[in-house]
């Protein structure tokens, strides 16, 4: 990619990948990952992951930012998010809904192409899946599947509405990435 910042996530969305890391560093290629372009979105902090749904690129990161781009990641937009004191780590797209989880259990929803974002809560607690980490999502078979610290995994088959806690064959292992 010709930079020396990590990357930390990369999907593919109109024949364009785009990666997002740490400084707030965006890259983008068109010809198939045999070159990069730098994009920019105005902030600087770390991006952790990024998908695509909808003719949509959506990137999450610390302190619960959170970007858009309608033009395959040639321009951004920050998004006011739900939780600006929580970290996320990962977003998916299923069903014309983005999920993104994070940092204490986070999950926040957008039907709107990612221009509004809601938290999703269980009961009186803001953070319903308790004080782990969720670190990643992803979606298959119409249900979003997410992963976290001390081998926590979730489903919801709403489209992030409600979430089911699964139990882990490895509860003593942190869960990366689905």
């Amino acid at each position: 990619s010709g930079i020396s910042q990590y990357l930390y996530g990369i999907t593919l969305g109109n024949n364009t990948f785009v990666g997002v890391g740490s400084g707030g560093k965006i890259v983008r290629s068109t010809d198939n990952g045999s070159s990069w372009d730098n994009a920019t979105s105005g902030i600087s902090q770390q991006f952790q992951g990024i998908t695509f749904g909808n003719n949509t690129f959506v990137a999450v990161g610390v302190s619960g930012k959170i970007i858009r781009s309608t033009n395959d990641g040639s321009s951004w937009n920050n998004v006011t998010s739900t939780s600006p004191s929580r970290d996320l780590q990962g977003v998916s797209f299923g069903n014309n809904t983005f999920v993104a989880v994070g940092e204490d259990g986070r999950i926040q929803i957008s039907e709107d192409n990612g221009t509004s974002w809601s938290n999703v809560t269980s009961g009186d607690s803001p953070y319903p899946y308790g004080n782990n980490n969720l670190k990643g999502v992803s979606f298959g078979n119409n249900t979003f599947v997410a992963v976290g610290l001390s081998g926590e995994i979730i489903r919801s088959t709403d489209y992030g509405s409600s979430w089911d806690n699964v139990t882990s064959t490895s509860p003593s292992r942190d869960l990366q990435g689905v």
